[in-house]
């Protein structure tokens, strides 16, 4: 399977070797600048995966949204401010793209949790960090509403995009109200980086099924 996954999907190969163990990197004490390549490549790789056979419409517009959110996790490593500015610009083409793919008639338990998410999300930054993390929370769970009652399926985009969620508000409570447990940097990482995993695959996935296209 694994040489299967190397020769049909080699750069979802690689980014899934950078993204599950970039957790390794402050274990391993790893120059900084190399851990932050290290980091920008886990979701970094999944540009060309999204891009191999297809350059255009949709494929472009999710290889933006992955370009973003690698820049942006290098940037993070310098600004809190500066990466969530990045990342924001990086949630706003995924609400484009999810628009475009609404789902006809969504039930209403779908329509309810895209709601509450929306809603609740940036109340809760705003109680554990302030007005900025809720104007950034807004926006990231407009995009996680917008997955979830997408036609893309939910249990891989849907669910992707509220793992993003999950790992800013734990972001969110260890910045702002200094909270922490055993293990939270490895939670926030893999919640995030496995979230867009599935969120880059159900697209290219499901974009391919829908086009006839060969998947990269």
């Amino acid at each position: 399977m694994k040489e299967d996954l190397a020769h049909k999907r080699p750069w979802l190969l690689a980014s899934l070797l950078f993204g599950l163990s970039y957790p390794f990197a402050a274990i391993w004490h790893v120059p900084e600048m190399f851990a932050v390549f290290w980091k920008m490549a886990s979701i970094g790789s999944l540009v060309p995966y999204a891009l191999r056979k297809h350059h255009s419409g949709e494929f472009a517009i999710l290889a933006a949204v992955l370009g973003l959110c690698s820049l942006a996790d290098g940037v993070l490593e310098f600004s809190l401010t500066g990466g969530a500015a990045v990342f924001a610009a990086a949630h706003l083409l995924a609400i484009i793209l999810y628009t475009r793919h609404r789902r006809v008639k969504p039930v209403f338990s779908q329509q309810a949790l895209g709601i509450i998410v929306a809603v609740l999300t940036p109340i809760i930054a705003y109680l554990l960090a302030g007005p900025l993390a809720a104007l950034y929370a807004a926006i990231l769970a407009i995009m996680a509403g917008m997955a979830w009652t997408s036609n893309f399926p939910r249990y891989r985009v849907g669910i992707g995009a509220m793992m993003f969620v999950a790992s800013d508000l734990f972001i969110f409570w260890r910045e702002g109200q200094g909270g922490t447990f055993p293990g939270i940097a490895w939670a926030i990482w893999l919640l995030y980086y496995l979230g867009m995993v599935l969120i880059a695959t159900g697209v290219v996935q499901t974009l391919v099924k829908r086009g006839h296209y060969e998947e990269g």
